[in-house]
């Protein structure tokens, strides 16, 4: 895996964006069970990217989400993809509070912050951000998808 999370190396996963083309940045945002394997996180990710607007489908990306569910399965699931990871602070996931589509009452109860993919995939946006894919889930899992066009 190469790239940080401001250049990630999305190259893998997503073809560059075409010239003439204004610039999106996408933050791939995950939440998932201690029970969710890179396989079924890969799966996920791929149905989400798969959801995404043709003008964004060009975009670099990023993996994004808690410190608490920084693990060895997101850490394989980003090498497979390609991608970069974006390990985020409680703290900047409860910003994007009035932008969460799909809230959760576990994420709540457990972490104090309304959703773990959609918060995680509008911090590591930025600024600006907004929902290009409101989450979606697996039996283990969560994913949504937030982009940021570049100034």
């Amino acid at each position: 895996m190469s790239g940080d999370a401001r250049h990630p190396a999305g190259a893998a996963l997503l073809p560059p964006v075409s010239e003439g083309r204004r610039p999106f940045r996408l933050a791939i945002g995950l939440g998932f069970r201690k029970a969710a394997t890179p396989e079924a996180l890969v799966a996920l990710v791929h149905h989400a990217l798969s959801r995404l607007p043709p003008d964004l489908a060009g975009a670099p990306a990023v993996l994004a989400t808690i410190a608490e569910k920084d693990r060895p399965a997101l850490r394989e699931a980003a090498a497979r993809l390609g991608l970069a990871v974006a390990i985020l602070p409680k703290a900047s996931l409860r910003d994007p509070d009035d932008r969460i589509t799909v809230a959760s009452a576990a994420a709540r109860a457990c972490l104090g912050i309304p959703s773990v993919a959609e918060a995680s995939a509008l911090a590591a946006a930025g600024a600006g951000a907004r929902l290009a894919v409101a989450r979606i889930a697996s039996d283990t899992a969560t994913c949504a998808i937030a982009f940021r066009e570049e100034p």
